[in-house]
């Protein structure tokens, strides 16, 4: 773990307790779990890696459709399974989880002690007191939405040591019928640009090198704050944090793309030819059903722009299959719109029945072995130009970072060309000696092993 700047210390020289931290879901719910640890930390709690023995474990939730709500309900019960062992003392449930079931999740799973929400996180050290001073009733935490963004400084990081994640805004203006966010997160909450300068610069001290930036709608960054979409002023000040090498955008909806904006990005000096854009369908009618502000027309043209004006671009986007009236014609639609714009990434989701969202009371829902069809079909689609797409780097030398030594082979690293995120993205295998975590470093491709890459380091590391 790396704290962002040096690590407080309590009052008292003896530590308050121990406590195991489980972090689930997107970079988001990440960068939360990183400012509870770094609360926790500075009231006198000890992070440990292992729940077996702690005073306590803290599960950071996910909630955004049925899967992870399954995951996060099991990592859970993982826990409570300690404590009924008597090998872990208490178990402290927060985000995404707790704040869209409230109080249930303690009744659903008794042995939870605490559930604390969203924008309860900054109670995390009190909550933890009052576990710790023996409070026999269990408590919930739920603060109202922020009428301003969270701050999110003196994170204690768990990312490697180059890399972190900066949240620029919370919570999303968005009406998308089948999206259950804004109930969990609320409104669009705009972070200043002075506040998110000053994050970034904290982090380069820290020895971050790539800044990923992150929010549930980028492109509509700074429209309730400022009154206008700033994410052009943003982008600048950003490309003049020196320390930075490389800076990448994720959830860029397509309103507000433009052609100022793309010319920006394309010449900026630290921003990387990479753009994740969840687009989550291409047929108008189904676009229309899902509340889309956008149709097939008006993203096409959009992304010809993009890849006319930004050349090495490389697009990562998600779509949904199985949305209820979804017919076999517009899901056709769907995959020849894939074929025809070869997005270098692209994750399929099933359509979940979220409940409290409008699209539950849509007609026409589909059973689910039809959405898995149709899943499994247009990932084959997306995968076979992910492929070719692979192959084509091949005898190419292109710039990577070093993430970590591969546990596999020998002078071997596990890296990440510009066109690669953290986790989410494909992985490019180096052989090389003298190599670092956090070091950029040319490779040369020379083999491809399904989605990632194989290459040979050339020249000198930076």
């Amino acid at each position: 773990m790396a704290m962002t700047k040096e690590s407080p210390t309590h009052a008292s020289d003896q530590p308050k307790g121990t406590f195991a931290f489980v972090s689930l879901g997107c970079p988001k719910n990440l960068v939360d779990s990183e400012r509870m640890l770094g609360l926790l930390a500075a009231d006198g709690y000890v992070p440990v890696s292992d729940p077996n023995g702690a005073d306590m474990v803290i599960v950071n939730t996910c909630a955004f459709i049925e899967s992870s709500r399954q995951e996060s309900k099991a990592v859970i019960r993982e826990m409570t399974d300690l404590k009924e062992q008597g090998k872990v003392g208490g178990v402290i449930v927060t985000g995404c989880l707790a704040e869209r079931l409230g109080p249930q999740i303690i009744t659903e799973i008794p042995l939870v002690d605490h559930a604390v929400g969203v924008f309860g996180r900054e109670e995390i050290a009190r909550v933890a007191d009052r576990f710790m001073n023996g409070a026999a009733e269990q408590r919930t935490v739920f603060k109202p939405v922020p009428v301003k963004a969270l701050d999110d400084t003196a994170r204690l990081r768990v990312t490697p040591a180059h890399f972190a994640y900066l949240k620029i805004s919370e919570g999303c203006d968005r009406t998308c019928t089948f999206c259950a966010i804004p109930k969990m997160r609320g409104k669009h909450v705009t972070k200043p640009i002075p506040t998110i300068i000053s994050e970034a610069e904290e982090l380069v001290r820290d020895g971050v090198r790539e800044l990923i930036v992150v929010s549930q709608d980028t492109t509509y960054y700074g429209k309730d704050y400022y009154g206008e979409v700033r994410l052009k002023e943003l982008i600048r000040e950003l490309d003049q944090v020196e320390g930075l090498e490389w800076i990448r955008f994720l959830y860029a909806y397509p309103e507000h793309i433009d052609e100022e904006l793309v010319d920006l990005l394309a010449s900026s000096k630290r921003i990387v030819p990479y753009l994740d854009m969840p687009l989550q369908h291409a047929n108008d009618r189904v676009l229309k059903r899902m509340q889309r502000r956008h149709n097939r027309a008006q993203t096409e043209r959009i992304l010809r722009m993009l890849y006319d004006r930004w050349p090495d671009l490389e697009m990562r986007t998600t779509f949904i299959v199985g949305f209820p009236g979804e017919t076999d014609e517009q899901f056709n639609d769907l995959e020849e719109f894939v074929k025809e714009f070869r997005f270098a990434r692209a994750g399929v989701f099933t359509y979940s029945h979220e409940e409290g969202t409008p699209a539950v009371k849509l007609d026409g829902h589909l059973p689910e072995e039809v959405k898995i069809e149709r899943r499994d079909r247009l990932m084959a689609t997306q995968q076979q130009i992910a492929f070719e797409l692979a192959a084509a780097k091949i005898g190419q030398t292109i710039s990577v970072i070093i993430d970590e030594v591969d546990p596999e082979e020998p002078n071997s690293w596990i890296a990440r060309t510009k066109g690669d995120s953290p986790e989410i993205d494909t992985v490019t295998f180096v052989t090389g000696v003298g190599l670092e975590p956090g070091q950029f470093v040319g490779a040369r491709i020379i083999d491809t092993i399904e989605y990632d890459l194989v290459a040979e380091a050339a020249g000198e590391p930076w």
